[in-house]
């Protein structure tokens, strides 16, 4: 019996093509293989001069192992099922011989059966390699089946092969038992080809032998997580099959695992899955035992992931990373960051996904999983970075992540990943984990001090904490003296141009000048090392900036030196980041951002003063920025040397000896505003909907934890009751009682608004303010309007107009756009007033002024693009501009979804999503396909599109090394990582379009019966 997910169209082929033949591309049926309904597809045989030329399956990994849906086995026929010509001529024949056996005349249906216009067919073709499948037909029909209680010959299928003699049949007859009820030729032949199709092919025995394999060991893994010991072997690869670690060093490069790696991957927590924080120093290699984890999550549990990262620039480069791997392994990547993301995100039937998050975005994420009730299917998260729970509203965030993963899923896994840290005590209690510590680093790192002209190395035993090493060896004229009275030249030629250095600055522009001034004395040698690469890079930077190019980045690069900063377009970093990693570059001046985010090490790093702009450095700032010291693989060993004046001595003696940071609960950061938004979404997603239940979650938060140090003058219950008392005068949340007389507290709707946008709670009054206010007269044949309200209020204190050139781009408008402006409450004559330096009577909203000034130069960027002329023309940094776009796009997908729950907002849904869409690419809507693929920035997608690569299914279907050779300044690496983002992303595409097409197939549990 067949059922429709194991009942395979079988095809029947033969010379002459029949004009009854259909094409099958363009139809679906509930008899089409399901491999094929997903959306599988296999390459199709070409057929030359009559012979089929079936390609060779070994070498095309992940490709169908039985018969191909496209390989049309019996040439000329279609489907049995859909085409019946085939099928009409059996039963004329099994009619004949019916007609002959009633009639008895063995005549009829003898031997003659033999030249029937079935034997004719199959004589028509000439002995020739057949598909296996077809091979078992031929089989079928050439062999006799022998049965017990028949004849020898007896067969509902003709010989043809093998003519026998004439039989007598009443001989037969006369001994023959009673006739059994006789199976219809056609059904007959139907039931062989079927199962025929059905039976793996032979062609690819190496492909069937890996799967083969990798299944045997994937069952392996999953028995012994759920029956082993910790201290029994789990399988080839830590549980894994062995194709993980052949991609992890194909695609990592990475032969072996640490020992330190090895022993915590064989912890009894990670063996019975119970939650985990390890430490170690930067650089020891911590993100690729989270990975491992992940992967034994997805392939062996079969449960989806949730990695949080710090940084959308590490998001993206962590997708880039893992995509190859999801495309290897069946799993899905999906990017969480920026204004990317679903919510909820897919539901997938036969794969698991992991998803890559920024902390907020994760925050969200989980959000819509709780309710949804789809958070068990997580089984694991990872946190990168977990000190960040002591970073202001973003530690707050991560916490109320990790406070309702607790809280709501018992069988969830939380890895956390972190510098080493003076109270991870704390965070143990708050998560209900074990802690795993070691001190490995992959190359010894040596840390010095400067003094005058004198190194020390840094030994906290010592008394002092210095020791004395050298003096620094340099020849300075007197005028070079009075330029680098640090002598950081002398210190970074010491190893540049062969070897590589960092050296850390102050402030944005300490870094800028630092790189000029170093030119300045270089030897004239440094411009030959890599000339033609550093022309190349000059050409790319010039080419990203539409023909702009920093002045600095022009003196500096020849001679192999470049910045790094925020004030750089993402575009800029990433080329100088890529020209740093491939050894084009020698030297980066850089601030403390760097440290924290992409990988970049280097021989010696150099921290020019101990100052993070005006304020002096942490014990974890200072360590993340000497941990770049010393290339796994490169270096035997990392140099760090601190600069160091006089008068800092005694602070700095301070810094080294000291231990490190402890990290505290920010929940009541800026005045409890992540404590109130943590209430508010607990009720609204309907955690908790009583006062206690409340209480009783806050139990479970490191807040909780930290009581006594965070807030020792007022308990955490008179912290939770005067959260909700906020949130009351707010009308975000309103209290009831059941018919019990209890307290029942409940979301509103400006409450689920606030926390379904991630809305900060200091501006929902004033977002819904501007959007009812906008809705009286919207502009609409501008984006003005909508771009101002979704310029984000956060952003508004970090810029100070300019009074002459608002009033230029003011001017500028059109008289639709000013009379817009003054109803927003930015008059022109207010303008023009502070423009002439004029004092102002009449008091005017600065908030809403600097907001409408920044909405002008997002305003600038989306008619024009080209983001060097606009921060020329209103004098901001082109980093600055880069941010505030960013920013604006994110803050206009939450408010997105703040309209999308509120009624009377219908008209903003359609507007909104226009505007996100272009806020977030902001370039010609041709570049936009390629810049979704993750780490692609609008200079790459350029270059792409200009080569040929148009669209997501070109740069999916790349061959890498063309790639390499058409892309000026790619490396085989990125070109094989780019590819793989493409296919990963249209992949996820067509599964999002699949489940869809499932769900509106899919029978309904719940029809009303009779």
């Amino acid at each position: 019996m067949y059922t429709d997910n194991h009942m395979h169209e079988i095809v029947v082929k033969r010379n002459t093509s029949s004009s009854r033949k259909r094409s099958r591309d363009g139809m679906r049926s509930h008899i089409t293989p399901a491999k094929k309904r997903s959306g599988f597809t296999s390459e199709t045989c070409s057929t030359v001069e009559g012979h089929t030329h079936t390609p060779d399956m070994s070498e095309n990994k992940g490709k169908e192992l039985c018969c191909s849906d496209n390989e049309d086995l019996f040439e000329g026929y279609d489907s049995i099922v859909g085409d019946s010509s085939f099928l009409a001529k059996l039963e004329d024949v099994e009619l004949q011989m019916r007609q002959c056996q009633d009639q008895q005349t063995p005549n009829a249906c003898g031997d003659d059966l033999s030249d029937s216009i079935l034997a004719e067919d199959f004589r028509d073709s000439p002995p020739r390699a057949l598909p296996s499948s077809q091979l078992e037909f031929q089989k079928a029909v050439t062999t006799p089946h022998k049965s017990p209680c028949r004849g020898a010959h007896n067969t509902s299928t003709p010989d043809l092969m093998n003519p026998r003699p004439a039989v007598n049949h009443a001989d037969l007859t006369a001994n023959k038992p009673p006739p059994k009820a006789r199976r219809s030729m056609k059904d007959h032949l139907k039931k062989i080809l079927i199962d025929n199709a059905a039976t793996s092919s032979t062609v690819s025995k190496t492909v069937q032998q890996k799967e083969a394999v990798m299944t045997e060991e994937m069952s392996f893994a999953v028995q012994a997580m759920g029956s082993l010991s910790a201290e029994q072997d789990l399988g080839p690869f830590f549980g894994l099959p062995s194709k993980v670690k052949d991609l992890i060093l194909k695609l990592k490069r990475i032969q072996d695992l640490y020992e330190w790696q090895k022993t915590c991957l064989s912890l009894d927590s990670v063996q019975q899955r119970r939650n985990l924080i390890y430490s170690l120093p930067t650089s020891g290699g911590k993100t690729l035992v989270a990975e491992i984890l992940i992967f034994k999550e997805l392939l062996c549990r079969k449960k989806d992931a949730l990695l949080i990262l710090p940084y959308i620039s590490l998001v993206q480069e962590k997708v880039r990373g893992l995509s190859s791997f999801g495309i290897e392994l069946d799993f899905m990547v999906e990017e969480y960051a920026g204004s990317k993301g679903r919510f909820p995100p897919v539901k997938r039937r036969n794969k698991n996904s992991l998803y890559i998050t920024t902390i907020e975005k994760g925050h969200s994420l989980v959000n819509s999983l709780i309710e949804n009730d789809r958070l068990d299917n997580t089984g694991l998260v990872v946190v990168d970075e977990l000190h960040m729970l002591g970073d202001g509203s973003r530690g707050a965030i991560l916490e109320m992540t990790l406070s309702k993963i607790l809280y709501m899923s018992k069988s969830t896994q939380i890895i956390g990943m972190s510098a080493t840290l003076g109270n991870v005590g704390d965070l143990q209690t708050f998560l209900n984990a074990e802690n795993y510590t070691n001190d490995f680093r992959p190359v010894e790192l040596k840390e010095y001090v400067k003094i005058k002209d004198s190194i020390y190395e840094v030994d906290p035993r010592e008394e002092t904490c210095f020791s004395f090493s050298r003096l620094l060896d340099f020849k300075y004229s007197s005028g070079m003296q009075k330029m680098d009275p640090d002598h950081i030249i002398a210190l970074a030629t010491e190893v540049i141009p062969q070897q590589s250095c960092l050296i850390f600055c102050a402030t944005k522009k300490n870094c800028e000048n630092l790189a000029g001034m170093i030119c300045k004395y270089l030897n004239k040698e440094f411009l030959k090392h890599k000339k033609a690469e550093k022309a190349t890079l000059l050409g790319e930077l010039k080419s990203s900036g539409n023909g702009s190019l920093c002045p600095v980045l022009q003196k500096t690069v020849p001679f192999g030196l470049a910045y790094h900063h925020s004030g750089l377009t993402s575009d800029e970093r990433k080329l100088v980041e890529e020209a740093y990693s491939s050894g084009v570059l020698c030297l980066l001046t850089c601030t403390s951002t760097l440290a924290a985010g992409i990988n970049l090490p280097a021989r010696r790093v150099i921290l020019r003063s101990p100052f993070v702009a005006t304020e002096f450095l942490k014990r974890s700032q200072y360590k993340q920025m000497v941990g770049r010291a010393g290339r796994a693989g490169i270096d035997v060993m990392g140099e760090s040397i601190l600069i160091l004046q006089d008068k800092d001595i005694d602070m700095a003696k301070k810094l080294l000896s000291a231990p490190m940071e402890k990290c505290y609960s920010n929940l009541l950061y800026d005045g409890g505003r992540g404590l109130n938004s943590l209430v508010l979404s607990l009720i609204g997603l309907k955690i908790t909907t009583t006062v206690e239940q409340v209480r009783d979650f806050m139990k479970g938060t490191l807040l909780s934890v930290q009581e006594a140090q965070v807030s020792p003058e007022r308990s955490l219950w008179d912290l939770t009751v005067e959260s909700i008392d906020t949130l009351k005068q707010k009308s975000l949340i309103e209290v009831s009682a059941d018919v019990n007389n209890h307290t029942i507290l409940q979301i509103t709707r400006l409450g689920r608004a606030t926390f379904k946008g991630s809305i900060d709670l200091s501006y929902c009054d004033l977002l819904y303010q501007d959007l009812s206010k906008g809705l009286e007269g919207l502009l609409l044949n501008s984006f003005l309007h909508l771009v101002y309200l979704v310029t984000p209020y956060d952003m508004v204190n970090q810029c100070k107009p300019d009074w002459m050139i608002y009033f230029r781009q003011f001017t500028n408008l059109s008289a639709a756009e000013q009379k817009m402006a003054t109803a927003v409450g930015v008059p022109e004559s207010f303008v023009a007033r502070k423009a002439a330096g004029q004092s102002v009577r009449k008091s005017v909203d600065v908030v809403v002024v600097n907001r409408l000034y920044l909405a002008l130069v997002l305003y600038s960027l989306l008619k024009e693009t080209n983001l060097w002329d606009v921060s020329d023309r209103f004098q901001l940094t082109r980093g600055f501009v880069q941010t505030l776009l960013s920013s604006a796009s994110a803050f206009g997908s939450s408010v997105l979804h703040f309209t999308e729950e509120l009624e009377e907002f219908w008209a903003y849904k359609a507007l909104l999503s226009e505007l996100t869409r272009r806020l977030t690419y902001c370039v010609q809507a041709e570049l936009i396909p390629l810049m979704e693929v993750a780490g692609v920035m609008e200079h790459r997608a350029k270059q792409l599109y200009n080569a040929g690569y148009k669209t997501l299914a070109h740069l999916a279907n790349a061959d890498p090394q063309i790639l390499v050779q058409t892309i000026e300044n790619l490396f085989k690496r990125q070109a094989n990582q780019i590819i793989a983002s493409a296919k990963m992303l249209i992949k996820e595409k067509a599964e999002a379009l699949q489940e869809e097409v499932d769900d509106l197939l899919m029978l309904p549990s719940d029809i009303p019966l009779l």
